[in-house]
């Protein structure tokens, strides 16, 4: 697959892409979610500022980011002790 030259509107601004095909969807759900959270943090809280309304999104992007993070490692470790316990009774009904 080859790429493709798309432009993506954010805050009022339109910014020139090079994406892979199959990337073109998910590319442009990003610029339509990140402008209804720009639009709901002005409409809940008054902000007009879109250096201002960019920073929160980007902060609540990277809060739940990290959230995601820290329970994929949680997850993960959860998996590793339960394969470990799977793994002991295993060597103990095999002896």
């Amino acid at each position: 697959m080859g790429e493709l030259s798309i432009k993506i509107r954010i805050a009022e601004r339109e910014y020139p892409m090079r994406v892979k095909e199959e990337e073109e969807e998910r590319i442009r759900v990003v610029g339509k979610v990140l402008n209804e959270r720009m639009r709901f943090y002005k409409d809940q809280f008054g902000i007009q500022d879109k250096q201002d309304l960019l920073a929160m999104v980007a902060f609540e992007t990277m809060a739940e980011k990290m959230k995601l993070e820290d329970e994929k490692t949680s997850h993960v470790s959860d998996i590793g002790q339960q394969l470990n316990v799977l793994d002991e009774l295993l060597s103990s009904a095999s002896k």
